[in-house]
């Protein structure tokens, strides 16, 4: 299997913060186990609080899992240049754009970061090509652009950087749906043109569907369901994927309307 990440038995656990004597331990994550194919994109969806946002931060190295491991078959060169070979774009774009740093700039230095040359306009412009940033765009600073700006200036930086897996955190959020579909397109372009690995955290499961090879469905913690995305739409196995589907088809009477589990 040409994986890029392997997860074993991954577990995350807190204090719980009811709990004022003691050492009684809240399980964020329980025994998460997948690999993830390199040049794939994998779709994790579950209700807010299923734990999503927890195993991405973990995958990409901010935090570190209670037990478990993670195997990792990166290329040789991220040894060379001392960084970390996954991003994450997350919801509040503005945690990755300075909001006073003009955006050109932002990605010279990220690309000479990466190169270690100063020639480096010919990706440059690829890079702003791909996502559509205009020469007004680029002059801006970060507090002088939209939301929609904000996010392919946030693409930009992490393109410039050239990480070989990508981590989208609910990207399909607070956007219209023009935006969204937008959005879902560019995202398999970025697949396609620079060969990167993704994660796409997302509730909208037909937008997964249309994006991702494969799905991930989590429930308080764990995953309990693993298939190809036409496979998961098709013939649901778990429960709670039924629920999610028939949720998202606005097919849930109302006695249905919360999971039973």
């Amino acid at each position: 299997m040409n994986y890029l990440l392997k997860l074993e038995n991954i577990g995350y656990s807190v204090r719980d913060p009811s709990v004022t004597e003691g050492k009684r331990r809240k399980i964020i994550l329980s025994k998460i186990n997948f690999e993830l194919e390199r040049g794939k994109i994998l779709g994790i969806a579950g209700e807010s609080g299923s734990g999503k946002t927890t195993l991405a931060k973990i995958t990409a190295g901010i935090i570190p899992p209670s037990e478990g491991k993670i195997i990792s078959n990166f290329s040789d060169e991220w040894e060379r240049i001392k960084t970390y070979p996954v991003q994450i774009l997350f919801q509040n774009n503005g945690d990755i754009i300075n909001p006073l740093r003009q955006i050109e700039p932002t990605i010279d230095e990220t690309l000479q970061i990466r190169n270690r040359s100063k020639n480096n306009l010919a990706e440059k412009e690829k890079i702003f090509n791909s996502l559509n940033i205009s020469e007004l765009i680029r002059k801006k600073k970060g507090y002088e652009l939209s939301g929609g700006e904000q996010q392919r200036a946030a693409l930009a930086r992490i393109l410039a950087a050239r990480p070989e897996l990508l981590i989208l955190d609910e990207p399909f959020s607070a956007q219209d749906p023009e935006s969204q579909l937008n959005l879902l397109n560019l995202f398999k372009k970025i697949n396609e043109e620079y060969k990167m690995t993704m994660i796409c955290i997302a509730h909208n499961l037909s937008f997964l569907n249309k994006l991702c090879d494969e799905m991930i469905i989590m429930y308080k913690g764990k995953i309990v369901e693993k298939s190809l995305s036409g496979d998961l739409f098709s013939a649901p196995n778990h429960p709670y994927t039924k629920f999610l589907l028939k949720a998202g088809d606005y097919d849930l009477s109302y006695d249905e309307l919360k999971f039973p589990g």
